[in-house]
């Protein structure tokens, strides 16, 4: 199971959306790059390898952890496609290294995205893409769109740049959790689709990375690190929903601490496992 999973359960899903209902939020704006193929899935994790690599070019000093596919490499039973991944994945971090050296994004590097975010499945639904060596070049298209919507300043940190972060030992409490990127004081989850709207499956997946940050931390921060800020980054029409953490009494999300400290002492509780 995974956090993903957990929410997903009917009586998990009760409990979030009475404690935490889907704020109305009327979002506008121009898809700035619509999908080229219909690699919605692939692509999407394809931008998040992609954007961490960039975010890792501007930010030097962010703390990475180790790629789902170098991962997924011990999942694999057969001993030819097996060697052939690992020469995938030791290809790929050469790209990779020259990419962060010299800051040019050719269109090796928007490959290798996609042939990494092949290799994930393996490691998160036990799947193997048939045609996990081909590259569709409308992908590669679609990246090149995806990346030049970012804004550098906006993925820029002061001080903390975290890049697929777990959150400590709260991370067993759902069999596994990892936020895209942390932000300073902001935790962000990126989403590809081309529609811009906030679903209330995303809405409580955020919420439950932060009470995983309050019950375990962020791997590779201080331990007195602040979540202040949610925020979803809409890849395809490059802009922010920022919504404020529950603590802070915003509008976006109205509860009393008192409650709050209910429901994460009843997640806590109902989670699949024990810390």
């Amino acid at each position: 199971m995974s956090l993903t999973s957990f929410i997903k359960e009917p009586d998990v899903r009760k409990k979030f959306s009475e404690t935490f209902p889907l704020p109305k939020i009327d979002l506008k704006a121009e898809m700035k790059a619509p999908p080229i193929t219909k690699n919605y899935s692939l692509v999407g994790t394809a931008f998040d390898y992609l954007l961490r690599f960039y975010i890792k070019r501007h930010n030097p000093s962010a703390k990475t952890s180790k790629w789902v596919a170098e991962i997924a490499l011990s999942c694999i039973g057969d001993d030819n496609l097996k060697t052939k991944l690992t020469n995938t994945v030791n290809d790929s971090k050469l790209i990779y290294q020259k990419y962060i050296e010299d800051g040019t994004l050719t269109n090796d590097v928007l490959r290798i995205a996609i042939l990494l975010a092949k290799i994930d499945p393996i490691y998160r639904a036990s799947y193997i893409d048939p045609n996990i060596n081909i590259v569709d070049e409308g992908d590669i298209k679609d990246l090149r769109n995806l990346i030049n919507l970012v804004d550098k300043n906006s993925f820029t940190a002061k001080e903390i740049c975290l890049l697929n972060p777990t959150f400590g030992k709260a991370s067993g409490l759902v069999g596994g959790a990892d936020a895209d990127i942390v932000l300073d004081n902001q935790i962000i989850d990126m989403k590809t689709t081309k529609f811009l709207k906030l679903k209330e499956q995303d809405f409580h997946q955020l919420i439950g990375y932060y009470i995983l940050s309050l019950i375990g931390g962020i791997d590779g921060s201080d331990d007195d690190l602040e979540i202040k800020t949610i925020s979803i980054y809409f890849c395809r029409h490059g802009i922010f929903l920022p919504l404020m953490v529950p603590s802070s009494n915003s509008l976006m999300i109205q509860i009393s601490d008192v409650r709050f400290k209910e429901f994460v002492k009843w997640f806590v509780e109902r989670a699949p496992h024990k810390i």
